[in-house]
């Protein structure tokens, strides 16, 4: 299948127009036509090869909405027509421990990402939502509901299912405090799922000035981390921390805030922590640290069902995809409220 998109031929390139074949479908593949592609921070990493292991040329892309074109002959729980999403995988192995239990992106011989990846059969290189369409294997492909802003949507399938997976995980309910902390892609939805989960929210924050979009968005108090009175106030409250930073930073200001066997979840970053942690921190109150990464699929539709009976998407700024450099280096900067999301319609003009 023929397909355009952008991508970035190289890690110090602009993203560009690039013409490129897709696999043809399969007989349990979905032919998908994208509507809307949100832009994730993952993108810039693996577009720049910041993590030193991207293919070029690479379409990123993994939070994509679409209509179903055409789907293959065996094929029954979609038709074309539908409103589908698919969010950072396209394929696992099926029979690991993991993907048994609907943790797919856990997968024991590794997931097939939705691109930069290799797929299972043919060895193909995976490319993702900057384009016209996608071809997926049904059991990676996510019904959208009813009544959803299509383009808002596009997130949950990344920032959306990265925090609810962990708030889902530690049972977060209307009896539990939650904090969240940073105010970003991952951390405006963690602070919109807490609160419909019916928690108490508060957000950690080191600026000034955020109260207003955090109470907009679901928190009921706001704690600047770097004021010691202010920390020192809320020890021993956290059932849960939604930790969303992205880069190194040091946990241990947190943990005496957490409450007995209350867990830190680290969602944002995936490297060394170059503060040791101080395990007296840990042990003092049963307390734990955590880490959690996206979601299965499962998991991600109970999400998008959640979202949709609780009228939840993403807060967003929609752009056409000739304007994704510009988007990339305003997402550096933290200039945006709070995710991009692409208007593939654009790519015709």
């Amino acid at each position: 299948m023929n397909a355009l998109g952008f991508a970035a031929q190289s890690a110090t390139g602009p993203l560009e127009r690039f013409a490129f074949e897709r696999r043809a479908p399969r007989p349990d593949d979905v032919v998908i036509d994208i509507l809307y592609c949100g832009v994730c921070h993952t993108d810039v990493h693996l577009a720049r090869n910041h993590f030193g292991f991207t293919t070029y040329p690479i379409v990123p892309g993994h939070e994509i909405i679409g209509r179903v074109r055409e789907v293959g002959t065996s094929v029954s729980r979609f038709k074309a027509g539908d409103m589908v999403g698919v969010g950072c995988m396209v394929d696992s192995c099926q029979h690991c421990k993991p993907c048994l239990k609907g943790w797919e992106q856990d997968c024991v011989e590794g997931p097939t990402f939705t691109y930069n990846g290799s797929d299972r059969q043919d060895g193909s290189t995976t490319y993702g939502g900057y384009t016209e369409s996608i071809v997926v294997r049904d059991k990676f492909v996510l019904s959208l509901p009813d009544g959803l802003d299509p383009a808002g949507a596009a997130p949950l399938l990344c920032a959306g299912i990265t925090t609810w997976s962990p708030l889902h995980r530690w049972n977060v309910g209307k009896d539990s405090k939650v904090a969240v902390i940073g105010l970003g892609g991952l951390g405006h939805m963690a602070l919109k799922l807490a609160k419909a989960l019916g928690a108490d929210v508060t957000l950690f924050t080191r600026s000034a000035g955020k109260e207003e979009d955090a109470f907009r968005l679901g928190a009921d108090h706001v704690v600047l981390s770097s004021d010691a009175e202010q920390m020192k106030a809320v020890a021993g409250r956290f059932d849960v921390i939604i930790d969303t930073v992205p880069y190194d930073h040091d946990v241990n200001p947190y943990m005496p805030t957490l409450a007995l066997e209350g867990v830190l979840v680290l969602v944002g970053y995936l490297g060394p922590l170059g503060t040791p942690v101080n395990a007296g921190g840990v042990v003092r109150g049963r307390r734990a640290i955590s880490g959690s990464f996206i979601g299965g699929v499962p998991e991600t539709q109970q999400m998008l069902d959640f979202c949709g009976a609780h009228s939840i998407v993403s807060d967003i700024e929609i752009i056409p995809i000739q304007k994704i450099n510009e988007a990339y280096e305003r997402m550096l900067k933290s200039d945006v409220k709070y995710r991009f999301v692409i208007d593939m319609a654009s790519l015709k003009s």
